[in-house]
């Protein structure tokens, strides 16, 4: 992948092993103040291009891994490998290897469901939680009994199927997963083709179909989490929620409620946007990061 230059911040890949796997990452800025950026389904670290230089300049070094089965990251090959535990040390085990002092988790989709119980278990210490388009567990766990919820997220149980979505989502280049993200886009000027086929070819490799869908299996084999079957702890570090209101595949109801387990929330509701939020709305994205990090005490003056 060819480095990308945005007011003179380079974004580079780097490897680094964590946890007894390897991760592509994408790495831009310096320093001992940590942003880790986390992907959802079926995207990749790339995602995260709009802010990670704007990041960068305020003063972080800020790190985009591709999550286990993603890019070029490890692919372990079996169901049980995508359940919640494993997927919570990888987070931990990168941030043990980039030896920062100070850690904001900045996620969306599947990555923000990570994030969240990475917080409520405290794992690591954290000193924000930046969380965008992703179902708070304890909220989803009430949306996904509803038929609005359970309408828009059928695709959860297709998913269990075996080999037949793995086949269908990869015939012809992995044809489905470019119409699956422009679909879910509603707009089609919020990906150009060019990232579009990017995303194909992210999804065409080896495996990576599977290792995906594996996400999803991996919920199911590793059994429910158990903050999902009794009360959800209260994160207390400063948290903010930005949310596309134009998603068609998480409704509202899977954070509504969620500032009964959150002791420091600000939340943003971005009308009309899409569930790719960060690539649909990169500007008012980094702006609203910007000043809940310098409002929280963790960053510099957005300039």
């Amino acid at each position: 992948m060819a480095a990308v230059d945005d007011r003179n911040y380079e974004i580079t890949q780097r490897s680094v092993s964590a946890n007894g796997m390897v991760f592509e990452t994408l790495e831009c800025g310096e320093g001992d103040r940590l942003v880790l950026c986390l992907h959802g389904f079926p995207s990749h670290a790339l995602c995260w291009r709009d802010q990670l230089p704007a990041l960068a300049e305020l003063g972080y070094r800020v790190w985009a891994p591709n999550q286990r089965g993603y890019g070029n990251s490890s692919r372990p090959p079996h169901a049980a490998d995508y359940a919640i535990g494993p997927l919570l040390e990888d987070i931990a085990g990168i941030i043990d290897a980039s030896g920062a002092r100070s850690v904001v988790l900045v996620a969306h989709d599947w990555g923000g469901l990570l994030a969240w119980f990475f917080a409520a278990r405290r794992i690591r210490a954290l000193d924000g939680l930046i969380i965008i388009n992703a179902p708070h567990p304890a909220c989803a766990a009430v949306a996904f009994r509803r038929w609005r919820q359970m309408r828009k997220g059928w695709y959860i149980l297709a998913f269990q199927i075996p080999w037949l979505p793995d086949w269908l989502l990869g015939l012809n280049r992995a044809w489905l997963i470019g119409k699956l993200m422009a679909g879910v886009a509603g707009k089609r000027t919020v990906f150009t083709d060019e990232m579009l086929d990017f995303y194909r070819r992210n999804a065409s490799g080896r495996g990576a179909i599977t290792a995906m869908l594996n996400w999803y299996r991996g919920m199911i084999h590793g059994g429910v989490p158990p903050e999902m079957t009794g009360q959800f702890p209260v994160i207390e570090i400063p948290t903010m929620v930005i949310w596309g209101d134009g998603d068609i595949v998480l409704d509202f109801a899977c954070i509504d409620g969620a500032e009964k387990f959150l002791s420091n929330l600000t939340l943003h509701r971005l009308p009309g946007v899409s569930h790719w939020v960060q690539e649909e709305a990169p500007e008012m994205v980094n702006r609203l990061i910007a000043e809940f990090l310098q409002r929280v005490g963790t960053g510099v003056s957005p300039r």
